[in-house]
């Protein structure tokens, strides 16, 4: 039986269609709720050998929204306690488009990371009202760095940490931010292109969101996203600096993720001296 070109192409058309519906359900139905930990390791010239080990907990892009239950928040905040962190950094866009529904409630099931040993310090992603988040933090216990450094003393070794909001991306906003910080110095900052000022500044490492890891990633065809970060998902260098980013928790604009999961991601800090480097 002899095919006609018309009903082939209409066969080969009908089989994209089916296969591109069934991989858009497969990520929204199964993909986008199979939470990882992502394990780092960063070794810093600038980290003394009291401090070779410290751990940091990462939580990025919440967006608790109402294709973002609350369950999945609690998933993650329940996934990194088990981790045991030193620190917590919180890298912004608790929710989507500045949606008050829920801040309150996503700021609430991510205020048991404040009970880390030194503490949980968040930033302001591009998603988030600036007045209404702070005081929502506050009230949550979780300490947010609003274009500000903190210094912390953890086994008698100082450390600053610098959390930048969003917007902040000019020289002169940043450099009263980064003024006197010591070696060792983080920078939390929910868009990974400020490594390019980490690196600037002499700030050795940078821990960061923003990009869901591309959320999208069809074999063959790297996500569009990627095309302006230095990094979509885990490390990369810039210069003097490092830069660690996860794929955050949620998603934005398409409740969907393909071939890129979900993550919280646990630093361990080595210290250069320690390890021989």
């Amino acid at each position: 039986m002899r095919i006609s070109r018309r009903r082939l192409l209409h066969s080969i058309a009908a089989t994209g269609i089916g296969l591109g519906t069934g991989t858009l359900a497969y990520g929204a139905l199964y993909e986008r709720h199979q939470l990882a930990l992502a394990r780092h390791t960063v070794t810093l010239q600038a980290c003394p050998s009291a401090l070779d080990g410290l751990t940091i907990g990462l939580i990025t892009d919440v967006h608790h929204s109402a294709t973002l239950s609350a369950s999945a928040i609690d998933a993650a905040v329940l996934l990194l306690q088990e981790q045991a962190p030193d620190i917590v950094m919180l890298g912004g866009d608790y929710v989507s488009f500045g949606d008050r529904r829920f801040l309150e409630p996503a700021l609430e099931r991510l205020a048991p990371l404040a009970r880390a040993p030194h503490g949980a310090f968040a930033v302001l992603g591009n998603h988030d009202d600036e007045r209404e988040t702070a005081t929502a933090m506050k009230r949550a216990g979780l300490t947010l760095l609003h274009d500000e450094r903190t210094r912390l003393t953890i086994r008698s070794e100082p450390i600053d940490l610098v959390g930048l909001r969003f917007w902040t991306r000019r020289a002169q906003e940043l450099i009263p931010v980064v003024r006197g910080a010591g070696a060792l110095s983080i920078m939390l900052a929910h868009d990974p292109r400020r490594v390019l000022e980490a690196d600037r500044f002499g700030i050795p490492l940078v821990l960061s969101g923003h990009t869901h890891g591309g959320q999208i990633l069809l074999p063959g065809a790297r996500a569009v996203v990627g095309r302006k970060f230095p990094v979509l998902s885990g490390m990369a260098t810039h210069g003097r600096a490092q830069v660690c980013v996860s794929r955050g928790v949620g998603t934005v604009y398409l409740p969907v993720r393909i071939n890129c999961p979900p993550d919280v991601s646990l630093v361990t800090l080595r210290s250069a001296a320690a390890v021989g480097v």
